[in-house]
């Protein structure tokens, strides 16, 4: 089992990971463009492995899939961390940008591409998707 950590920009909320990293993806949905003015690289992790010093924001949203999606971010410097999703229970969403070594992550495709605006920079050696992805089956720790 692999342990990640991560933290917030200005360093306020810090997370640790202790489990093997699920699927990774880059989203292009019209929210995962809201908060980050570009598509998301994402990686889903069991929700149960994740520790959080501090206390994050919180939004709920339905999403363009349907299901109700939380989202957490630091209220002190705005910075996105995580997503909950009602399509996948146990499963947490962690924004690849915040690991302290978001290189340990490798996208392995595109998602809801079809949303992507035309400057976008799509990798074409990815796999591709022009909404959502088949729910990933819940991993075990």
């Amino acid at each position: 089992m692999k342990s990640y950590s991560g933290a917030c920009l200005c360093g306020e909320i810090r997370y640790e990971i202790k489990a093997d990293a699920g699927p990774s993806r880059i989203c292009w949905c019209k929210d995962c463009q809201r908060i980050s003015s570009n598509g998301t690289v994402n990686v889903i992790f069991p929700s149960d492995a994740i520790r959080i010093t501090g206390t994050p924001g919180k939004h709920e949203k339905t999403a363009d899939s349907g299901n109700t999606v939380t989202r957490r971010f630091c209220s002190k410097c705005g910075s996105h961390f995580f997503s909950d999703s009602s399509g996948r229970p146990g499963l947490t969403v962690v924004r690849a940008g915040t690991l302290d070594a978001p290189s340990a992550i490798k996208p392995a495709m595109n998602i809801w591409v079809a949303s992507a605006p035309t400057w976008a920079c799509i990798d074409q050696s990815l796999d591709q998707s022009k909404g959502p992805p088949l729910p990933p089956s819940p991993a075990k720790t």
